[in-house]
C-alpha cells in the first residue's frame, strides 16, 4: 500500500481493554466495509505501521511510545487495498459479444 491507494476497512473492532485509550486518542474512528484513500503511511518507530486517511482527520496527540506529537494513525492491518482497474476477462468478452450482436442487428435492419 502507498499514499493515494484506495482501501477498504476490514476490521474496525476495538479490544475492550483498549476502548478508553482509543476514545481518548481518536475523535473519529473508521467503519468496517467503508472505502478510504491512504493519505500517508507512518512507520511509528517500527512499532506498528499506521495509515492516515484522506476521509478522516484527527487532532495530533503526544504519544509516549514514539515520543512525539502526531495525528493518531490506524493500523495498516485494518485495511485491504482495492483493485479497481482489473476487469475480468469474461466481462470484456460479454461486452464484445453485445457489440457484435448489436452491429449484426443494425446491418440486418438496413
Amino acid at each position: 500500500m502507498r499514499p493515494g491507494d484506495k482501501v477498504i476497512c476490514i476490521n474496525d473492532k476495538i479490544d475492550p481493554d483498549k476502548t478508553e485509550e482509543i476514545r481518548r486518542d481518536f475523535e473519529i474512528w473508521i467503519t468496517k466495509d467503508k472505502e478510504y484513500t491512504i493519505r500517508e503511511i507512518l512507520d511509528n518507530n517500527g512499532i506498528v505501521t499506521g495509515v492516515l486517511l484522506e476521509e478522516v482527520h484527527n487532532f495530533p496527540k503526544f504519544f509516549k511510545l514514539i515520543n512525539r506529537f502526531q495525528e493518531p494513525a490506524f493500523a495498516i492491518w485494518r485495511f485491504r487495498k482495492l483493485q479497481y482497474n482489473a476487469t475480468p476477462a469474461e466481462a470484456l468478452s460479454e461486452v464484445d459479444e453485445l457489440v457484435e450482436v448489436e452491429e449484426e442487428h443494425l446491418i440486418k435492419t438496413k
